[in-house]
């Protein structure tokens, strides 16, 4: 079970039934992060909420009768094997909630994608990840600050995050790959094809540079309401999101908004005060998030891992060797790890903290390598605390 409950998942012997169980669920009409999290509390797996009867599935909170017989329905009709087969066409490996490859990040939020798909690879150094956004309209300025903030958080040792769309995501994306960095986009559509097309070149390099990824099914098409969705995970994968410019409108105050939701820090680089690509970094300045005028102004806010403008070329190697400092609460939650793997609830217990209290603490210890993720949402010490 995880800090919220939620029974988790984990792949074995029979992995790929495992992926189809999970597959056929998320494809079902009407299932999302929310009530696919509604259904693992309820039935305690996939399989079990496959086979569930409407009149149990009526039972879940946010679903009722007519919704449980429109989802038992819905669930018999769903075409798994033709979503794999596209799938193996064009090389997208299928993570499902639960597997050891799933980020750890994304299971903190109340709605987790059922699965992701993803053309590329992701490692677990991009547990340390910084999102770069911002309006698809941009100025020069704009994608300059863009591209230099990333190539200075890749050499620090951050994978990249950004949606690749045009503007000032592509150049975050760029930023990090010209530094020889790694880098993550997260699409709002389907893995079938690329959005916006012209970025189909780039997408190829991000995927050879860390991974390409989305929610969605293999042909889903980049409508407006996948955005916001796809916003969230950039966010959730983040440890903070600086915004570089972001108009009235922006898609980028979207992530911004979640970001802050999520706990997490929120940047933004300030602009001409008569510009329209200023106004939205403006307004979050204005709310609160930190201004940024240099790298440091970043790299300040994470002293526990040791990172500096100075450490670029070094990567994120040379950070880690720095040595991490604990406040009270991550020595609580390290103290109450051992060899044995264990809940979040359990180390929550141990440590006398709120599980909220706990996962946040966990995701900072990883960084610093004094605890380790395992399959089944449990956690051990990491192999820096053996030292």
């Amino acid at each position: 079970m995880t800090s919220n409950g939620v029974l988790a998942e984990s792949g074995s012997e029979m992995e790929s039934d495992y992926t189809r169980a999970v597959l056929r669920l998320a494809l079902t009409p009407g299932v999302g992060g929310v009530s696919f999290r509604a259904l693992l509390e309820r039935f305690g797996s996939s399989q079990a909420a496959l086979e569930a009867g409407a009149a149990a599935v009526a039972e879940v909170p946010g679903f009722g009768l007519n919704r449980a017989r429109a989802f038992v329905e819905g669930r018999s009709a769903v075409d798994v094997e033709a979503e794999l087969e596209k799938a193996a066409a064009r090389q997208v490996r299928i993570i499902p909630y639960g597997d050891a490859a799933y980020p750890v990040a994304l299971t903190y939020l109340p709605d987790p994608p059922p699965v992701l798909y993803m053309r590329g690879e992701l490692l677990p150094l991009d547990c340390r990840a910084f999102a770069i956004v911002g309006s698809r309209r941009s100025s020069l300025y704009g994608q300059q600050q863009a591209e230099r903030f990333a190539a200075g958080l890749a050499g620090a040792g951050f994978t990249i995050v950004s949606g690749l769309a045009r503007g000032i995501d592509i150049c975050a994306h760029q930023g990090a790959m010209k530094a020889g960095g790694r880098t993550i986009a997260v699409l709002g559509n389907g893995l079938s094809s690329v959005y916006p097309p012209e970025h189909a070149r780039q997408a190829e390099e991000v995927a050879a540079h860390g991974a390409v990824i989305s929610e969605f099914p293999m042909d889903a098409e980049p409508l407006a309401e996948n955005f916001p969705r796809r916003n969230r995970v950039i966010s959730g994968l983040s440890l903070g999101v600086l915004v570089v410019e972001a108009g009235r409108k922006s898609g980028a105050l979207i992530t911004a908004s979640a970001a802050a939701e999520q706990g997490k820090d929120v940047f933004a680089v300030p602009g001409r005060i008569d510009s329209p690509f200023a106004f939205g970094a403006h307004q979050l300045i204005q709310k609160g998030a930190k201004l940024v005028q240099s790298l440091e102004d970043i790299l300040d806010e994470y002293p526990d891992l040791g990172l500096s403008a100075a450490s670029q070329g070094g990567g994120a190697q040379q950070a880690l060797l720095l040595g991490p400092r604990l406040d009270p609460q991550e020595e609580a939650v390290l103290g109450a790890l051992d060899d044995e793997p264990q809940t979040a609830d359990q180390i929550a217990a141990r440590a006398g903290l709120p599980a909220a209290a706990v996962a946040a603490n966990l995701t900072m210890l990883e960084l610093k390598r004094l605890a380790r993720s395992v399959p089944g949402q449990r956690f051990v010490r990491g192999r820096a605390a053996q030292q």
